[in-house]
């Protein structure tokens, strides 16, 4: 593996996830001042400062286990899938304002972060370790949405889908 491979691997996640960020944050911004949060929920701030660091740890997990022998295809598959996902959850929720939708999604994107998780630690034990807050993230954001889609339902613009 080159050093252009490795900085990819480590920007892919970053870059993807700041595109996604520009699409939705205008939608992100109106929900978090116009509707009720759950208990528990952070500024709106600490979400700009804790997805680019998961977004970069992602990427280093998913470089260290390319380059282990033990790496796998399978490997490849769950990160790319957790990773479309993770991308996927934020158009659903923000944009389109499918809120149901969102935290049927959630509960997938974590399952997936958890086989990530299980499948790097098997290849290599620092590489799964890396994905640890990511998956205690991903568990606390299904809790947000689940809690919002709780305390908000009753709203008719909050979602179509509910």
């Amino acid at each position: 593996m080159n050093k252009l491979e490795r900085i990819t691997d480590i920007a892919l996640p970053v870059i993807g996830g700041s595109v996604v960020g520009l699409l939705t944050t205008k939608h992100a911004k109106a929900d978090f001042e116009k509707y009720k949060q759950p208990p528990f929920s952070p500024p709106k701030e600490a979400f700009g400062i804790v997805w680019p660091i998961l977004y970069t740890t992602m990427g280093i997990a998913r470089t260290i286990t390319k380059s282990s022998r033990k790496d796998t295809e399978a490997n490849a598959y769950v990160y790319y899938s957790q990773l479309g996902l993770n991308y996927l959850w934020s158009v659903l929720y923000f944009k389109f304002k499918l809120r149901g939708t969102a935290l049927i999604e959630s509960y997938a994107l974590f399952a997936s972060v958890l086989l990530t998780t299980v499948a790097f630690y098997k290849t290599n034990k620092f590489a799964g370790l890396l994905l640890i807050p990511y998956v205690v993230w991903t568990a606390y954001a299904t809790y947000l949405n689940a809690g919002f889609v709780a305390l908000n339902n009753n709203k008719e613009e909050y979602a179509e889908d509910i």
